[in-house]
């Protein structure tokens, strides 16, 4: 987990990628293992967990900023956060059931003016959970509150 700590500021129980699977220049793949006993699934929904979608969709936006930011350090520039955007084209294919381990990959489409659009897309095994399109700009945040 160290290897995703250092890239991201993203942390437990914010965190939803376990490891970098491979990455090339154009895109990177992670995955992630959602454990029954994950906080969430005590309310979405009890006695039928499954992983909320908004989450599924968090995992392939971290593995996103993932991507970036080893991009990033490799020209000494990974300082900041990653922001979001703009999300579009979301579709849920299959949902996610806790101890299911998920594949999440992402892939830069273009760069242009400090934001970076990408595709992504989750599966487990070979059922097809989710695709979405976004767009990311890794800043630094002016006037953040001191925490």
């Amino acid at each position: 987990m160290s290897q995703i700590t250092e890239l991201i500021p993203h942390r437990p129980p914010f965190l939803f990628v376990d490891a970098i699977v491979s990455e090339s220049p154009d895109g990177m793949v992670a995955s992630r293992t959602f454990r029954a006993d994950e906080d969430f699934y005590k309310g979405h929904y009890p006695g039928a967990p499954i992983t909320p979608g908004v989450l599924l969709c968090e995992a392939v936006f971290q593995t996103g900023a993932l991507f970036l930011a080893r991009q990033s350090a490799g020209q000494g520039t990974a300082v900041g956060v990653p922001l979001m955007a703009k999300i579009s084209d979301v579709r849920f294919r299959n949902p996610v059931y806790p101890g299911e381990t998920v594949t999440i990959t992402v892939k830069k489409k273009e760069s242009l003016g400090g934001f970076t659009m990408m595709s992504g897309n989750i599966t487990s095994g070979t059922k097809r959970v989710l695709n979405v399109e976004f767009t990311v700009a890794w800043t630094t945040p002016a006037g953040a509150p001191a925490v």
